[in-house]
């Protein structure tokens, strides 16, 4: 069976399971994407992998697992999506240390996580993909409109962690210097909430 590379294209709120989130994977050489329904903290661990200025400042378990696997000299070569039953997707890390090659059953949103963290590529299988994947709508005038649907809502994952109403404060009169400050404050507070806004409104500038 032939394997099809897939990449990340974002994280949606679940429409069908509520505390749940939508990992959609886009196939590489193609126009269908693979949502696979995962966790919070697993969607979290993904969003703050995909953000690469805001840095917990202890070690999530993704990231523990980053670690201790960088220290016994074990990297993850790639992860493969290789089963779907049920609407439940299987996957495997396929692993290599002092050039002996290791496969490593988890669960998807696990595998996804981890393979960011290693820089791994993402592999399902064809027949799968023909399964599961579902095609983008194409239609020019309202591209702005799916692209919002349909792309990362890291800032809304991270927020939304912590209290999704809590009042946002209004960074537009700080400096930047006084928003580098407050940012680096707030990633070590695991405030990743007001961190995705002052990171949002440094963007900005």
């Amino acid at each position: 069976m032939s394997l099809v590379r897939l990449n990340i294209k974002g994280i949606s709120y679940s429409q069908t399971q509520n505390g749940a989130y939508a990992l959609i994977l886009n196939e590489v050489d193609g126009e269908r994407k693979l949502p696979i329904v995962i966790g919070a903290f697993e969607a979290q661990s993904i969003a703050i992998a995909l953000e690469k200025e805001i840095r917990p400042p202890r070690p999530l378990t993704h990231d523990l697992f980053k670690n201790f696997a960088d220290r016994f000299d074990v990297i993850v070569k790639q992860v493969i999506i290789h089963k779907l039953v049920d609407g439940v997707f299987y996957s495997s890390l396929i692993c290599e240390r002092d050039k002996i090659e290791e496969i490593i059953d988890a669960r998807t949103s696990d595998a996804i996580a981890l393979a960011l963290r290693f820089d791994a590529p993402i592999f399902t299988y064809k027949n799968i993909l023909d399964k599961a994947g579902i095609y983008l709508k194409v239609n020019p005038k309202k591209e702005d409109e799916d692209e919002l649907q349909d792309s990362i809502l890291v800032d809304d994952l991270l927020a939304n962690e912590l209290e999704p109403n809590a009042p946002r404060e209004n960074y537009k009169g700080k400096t930047l210097e006084e928003l580098h400050t407050l940012l680096d404050e707030a990633v070590s507070n695991e405030d990743y909430e007001a961190a995705a806004h002052i990171r949002d409104e440094i963007s900005k500038r």
